[in-house]
């Protein structure tokens, strides 16, 4: 009599979890379709910090923000409520100090893998878009500051701000603020960014400024990755 008790309870229970709202991840191939993912690495459950460690289910290395938008579109359209399956984290270099980069039970998204070209534009060659003809690089938010300023010098233009330690990715520095040595004079980086690409919650890839869609924009730099995920930026130059 015990034991169908006890059977009674644990069939009872399953059949509660089976018709509950919640969803789980079990493996990276499961129902996300055409979105690929790969087996976590050890890196993805560690950052900087070294204080926090949490172990996704499974990582992204994006060929490009259609590859972001796919997850992410996938994620936040898993049913009825709307909630997504899964925390998704972006990282970069891995420099959070408390796990913001890691995604417990989630997919981790590594920024690097994204293309990290810099396209130098010089002052007076600007395109009719309203920068007034000033210099500035569209960049990659996988590029690491010290290869956007290589880049940069060999136009002899710098950026107005970046980090004192440039191995730090575009990215994560804009999601974060980007105080350094040249603050004082020109503000933090998330005060030197003309536009952005980035892939919000629900999928879509948008280009956002001050003056298009900038309630995202404003959003997003130094949102911590919350408002969305930072494909590309253009920074401001100036002469080095």
């Amino acid at each position: 009599m015990e034991l169908n008790k006890v059977l009674y309870m644990y069939a009872a229970t399953v059949a509660l979890l089976l018709c509950s709202s919640a969803n789980f991840i079990q493996s990276p191939s499961d129902v996300l379709g055409s979105v690929a993912l790969q087996d976590p690495t050890p890196s993805a459950a560690h950052d900087f910090g070294a204080v926090v460690s949490d172990a996704p289910v499974a990582v992204m290395q994006p060929g490009s923000p259609a590859d972001i938008a796919r997850l992410l579109s996938a994620l936040s359209s898993a049913g009825p409520d709307r909630r997504p399956k899964a925390a998704v984290a972006a990282r970069g270099a891995g420099h959070s100090l408390h796990g913001q980069a890691q995604a417990r039970g989630g997919i981790v998204v590594e920024t690097r893998a994204l293309p990290r070209l810099v396209e130098v534009v010089r002052r007076g060659d600007g395109d009719g878009d309203g920068d007034g003809g000033a210099a500035y690089a569209d960049v990659g938010a996988g590029a690491l500051w010290v290869e956007v300023l290589e880049e940069c010098l060999r136009a002899g233009l710098a950026p107005r701000s970046w980090t004192d330690y440039l191995y730090l990715t575009v990215g994560g520095t804009l999601s974060n603020g980007g105080i350094s040595g040249q603050a004082f004079k020109h503000g933090p980086q998330i005060s030197n960014v003309l536009q952005l690409e980035v892939v919000t919650g629900t999928g879509e890839v948008v280009t956002c400024s001050p003056t298009q869609s900038p309630e995202l924009f404003f959003a997003v730099l130094g949102g911590l990755g919350q408002f969305g995920i930072i494909t590309r930026a253009r920074i401001p130059l100036q002469l080095a």
